[in-house]
């Protein structure tokens, strides 16, 4: 079913209220696909009632990124707006909240050179670094949220009509996001003291290292001394709480960047870039992918890696049980705010320096010492399933176990 007016009212309500929690007089931006402009309007219309002083809203068309992929000259993609980079400084440093509605066609760039993909992704992260480690340092407050379009829609439910692809599609946004409840706001408050619960209990063990075991999978994972797991709502620079993903269903930590070995391999594909990877294996030593595989998608994932020295090592490590709202739909959403939320996940690249004590106000010199990753791209991919197994080794060499058969042990 499509949302009814009310939940649609409700998802505007909740992404305002509880995914950036707008305050008196602050700028609200607002990144969309222009298929979402109903949503974008109530958004607007929310936020200024909180108390918002002005809503900037940036749509985007992907069927016009698309005719400049296949179109453009090389050049073009190595060149990258300036003025709009130093915009988003300017919000950021005014204190904006941004809220990113995310729809991507998840077959949208799969017959471009994935070449061309990649210059525009590494010209873009470049470019706007300084805007993306605001928001990974929370200092701002952002939310990612996601509206179902004919496109994306087609790819979840191929064996059906359009119009009961994106009717089902839209039953799953509504159960996942909670805004079909009576009241969502205060059914997420609720959820997110559930998720703190087991972020006091991970951050109360002290784990020194984890040990993942699955069909394809044989991987440990140091943690550095002072990481910090996090899940749910999160405070930022000023002690305003947002939850940044809507859905969300992780808790989530730093990985030590020279202290990943073993193989692991992925359960869900990968959408990255408008280009779909699927069925890969990477295989580490000391922190680097030093081996890596695909059934699909395999020169993506080979420019993902090759985004810089970083790309090859991990930079967060999220746990999410197979008996959740998400995995229990059954559903691969081609759309990782959604399959991340259903599964156990790493990411290759950028670590958030909100998951080591400390952190925020550490250099980039100092994060690395500390073991944090530093990277251009922050890519995050599906491990989990109901054969993971999950150990962790406390400070004095102790196994304890945080999973089995894909759900929590602790």
């Amino acid at each position: 079913m499509y949302p009814t007016g009310q939940q649609l009212e409700n998802y505007a309500a909740l992404t305002v209220k509880v995914g950036v929690n707008v305050q008196q007089g602050q700028t609200v931006v607002v990144m969309a696909p222009v298929t979402a402009a109903p949503l974008v309007r109530l958004i607007a219309s929310k936020a200024y009632e909180a108390g918002a002083k002005n809503v900037h809203v940036e749509y985007n068309d992907e069927e016009l990124s698309r005719i400049k992929f296949k179109q453009a000259p090389e050049e073009a993609f190595s060149e990258y707006p300036m003025w709009r980079a130093k915009a988003w400084e300017e919000f950021v440093d005014n204190g904006a909240a941004f809220i990113s509605i995310y729809s991507p066609n998840p077959d949208l760039l799969n017959d471009v050179d994935p070449k061309r993909v990649a210059t525009a992704s590494k010209t873009a992260s470049t470019a706007l670094s300084s805007y993306r480690s605001s928001l990974m340092n929370h200092s701002n407050a952002w939310t990612l949220l996601s509206y179902a379009t004919p496109e994306w829609a087609a790819k979840v439910f191929p064996d059906v009509s359009a119009e009961e692809a994106v009717e089902k599609l839209w039953e799953r946004i509504i159960e996942a996001t909670r805004i079909g409840l009576e009241d969502p706001i205060q059914a997420w408050r609720d959820h997110n003291a559930k998720l703190l619960q087991m972020v006091e209990v991970l951050n109360s063990k002290r784990y020194k290292q984890l040990q993942y075991e699955a069909p394809g999978t044989s991987l440990t994972v140091d943690l550095p001394e002072g990481h910090i797991w996090l899940g749910g709502a999160k405070a930022n620079s000023k002690g305003v709480y947002f939850n940044p993903n809507m859905p969300t269903e992780e808790v989530f930590s730093m990985p030590h960047r020279d202290g990943v070995n073993g193989t692991v391999r992925s359960t869900k594909p990968l959408n990255y870039n408008g280009q779909v990877i699927n069925n890969f294996s990477l295989t580490f030593q000391d922190g680097i992918v030093t081996d890596f595989s695909a059934e699909q998608g395999y020169e993506a994932l080979s420019n993902l890696l090759g985004t810089d020295e970083g790309a090859r090592h991990l930079g967060e490590i999220a746990l999410v049980p197979h008996d959740s709202p998400i995995s229990n739909s059954n559903v691969i959403f081609f759309n990782t705010l959604f399959d991340e939320n259903a599964s156990c996940h790493l990411a290759l690249g950028q670590a958030y320096p909100v998951n080591i004590s400390g952190g925020t106000s550490m250099s980039p010199e100092e994060l690395l010492a500390h073991g944090a990753n530093r990277s251009l791209t922050h890519e995050d991919f599906m491990i989990g399933s109901p054969d993971m197994n999950i150990d962790g080794v406390t400070q004095d060499g102790a196994r304890e176990p945080i999973f089995r058969n894909g759900n929590w042990a602790i």
